[in-house]
């Protein structure tokens, strides 16, 4: 068995750099981008104002104070304002362009007015209330660097810098195939010794998240001539198969036989963690394969701690693997050292309630849980107040 941080390091490098193509901005979130988004131009373009209130020049405010300014003109959004006259002031509204010759701006707070006529007590700051031209972005400075994920805020970001189109890496293409008799698609007719497929949709959800293309094969039935058949046409037109089930030692486990004689080769197919030790890891040409076990949570589990990672990286995501956090425990917890456990918690503030049902078949305990706790292969487990290290199934 492999070590944890081994058969993740393994598989990240494995990962081949997805081709790019151009996207409409709109359809941008969640993508990578495939090149480094430069600012055309200065970012905001020209100077313009962050208050409603009054431009004026501060060679008006001569003498002793309060000065009272005759108000010549209007500065607004998306019109030019006249050149600011001598010993007047602007009306302007946020977001209007400084008229020339201004050099502050007096929230309208601050400012008493009468008729055409405005009383300012106190001498503005040079600058005051002015955004620059270029002060967020440089002309030809990185607005964004190549391998960002994009957020909804880099999305208006891009947006700020006039692109309507980007230049992205191109979704990996997913295959998952889900193997076992006893599987029937959610809400069909069931049958005697029948469950829902669960692994199937969800495990779709989860390469959507991480920005890959899903696709679900039919599923196969137990026999070495059904999982042969089913792994030929899943392999077809794939970056990345997805199998789910028949990866461990036991009678009806077919997977790894059969990947065999389709002609895959296997690099790994246990790991060292709790869940999830039955996994496998190869390639056919040069489609990469993923066998997951088949029950919901580990399956599940496997994915986020090994799949998503690695799609992120075929996208040639700059942060392919989730940051981790610590919380500290409510209740101790025990670990049978020998692999790296993710148990599975609630969160309250920064306090982890381990859930209470940690059994591999429970999709119930991971569809309430926020967090994997992750502890050391060689710990015996952690006490109540124990800091423990963890993995926001928000940042996966």
């Amino acid at each position: 068995m492999l070590p944890f941080e081994d058969a993740l390091t393994r598989i990240i490098e494995s990962a081949p750099a997805m081709t790019s193509e151009r996207v409409e901005l709109s359809l941008g979130i969640g993508r990578v981008l495939a090149e480094d988004l430069m600012a055309r131009a200065p970012l905001p373009g020209f100077d313009y104002s962050a208050m409603d209130g009054y431009a004026v020049a501060r060679g008006s405010f001569t003498g002793a104070g309060p000065w009272s300014l005759t108000v010549r003109g209007e500065s607004r959004a998306g019109a030019l304002a006249s050149p600011l006259l001598a010993d007047t002031a602007c009306r302007i509204f946020t977001g209007a362009p400084i008229p020339e010759g201004a050099d502050a701006v007096v929230m309208q707070e601050e400012v008493t007015r009468d008729g055409e006529r405005a009383s300012f007590p106190a001498t503005p700051a040079l600058g005051a209330h002015i955004r620059r031209r270029g002060e967020d972005l440089q002309e030809g400075s990185a607005a964004l660097p190549k391998g960002t994920r994009l957020t909804p805020f880099q999305i208006g970001l891009a947006a700020a810098v006039d692109r309507s189109e980007l230049l992205l890496a191109r979704r990996p293409r997913v295959t998952i195939l889900c193997t076992g008799e006893e599987l029937r698609s959610p809400g069909s007719p069931p049958a005697p010794g029948t469950i829902p497929d669960s692994n199937g949709p969800s495990l779709a959800a989860m390469v959507a998240a991480a920005g890959g293309l899903p696709a679900l094969a039919p599923r196969t039935g137990d026999t070495m001539q059904a999982t042969e058949d089913g792994l030929r046409a899943a392999l077809r037109g794939c970056d990345l198969l997805l199998t789910v089930g028949g990866v461990s030692v036991g009678e009806h486990d077919l997977v790894r036989a059969a990947l065999a004689r389709v002609g895959a080769e296997l690099e790994f197919w246990k790991v060292q963690i709790r869940p999830g030790k039955p996994l496998a890891f190869g390639r056919q040409g040069q489609t990469l394969i993923l066998g997951l076990p088949g029950n919901p949570a580990s399956a599940q589990i496997t994915f986020a701690l090994f799949g998503m990672p690695l799609l992120r990286a075929m996208q040639g995501d700059r942060q392919p693997i989730p940051t981790r956090g610590r919380a500290r425990l409510q209740a101790a917890l025990r670990h049978n050292p020998g692999r790296t456990g993710f148990y599975r918690a609630r969160l309250q503030g920064d306090l982890a309630i381990t859930a209470t049902n940690q059994a591999s078949g429970s999709a119930a305990s991971l569809a309430h849980a926020d967090a994997l706790l992750v502890v050391p292969p060689d710990s015996t487990g952690l006490a109540a107040g124990d800091s423990v290290e963890l993995i926001r199934l928000t940042d996966l």
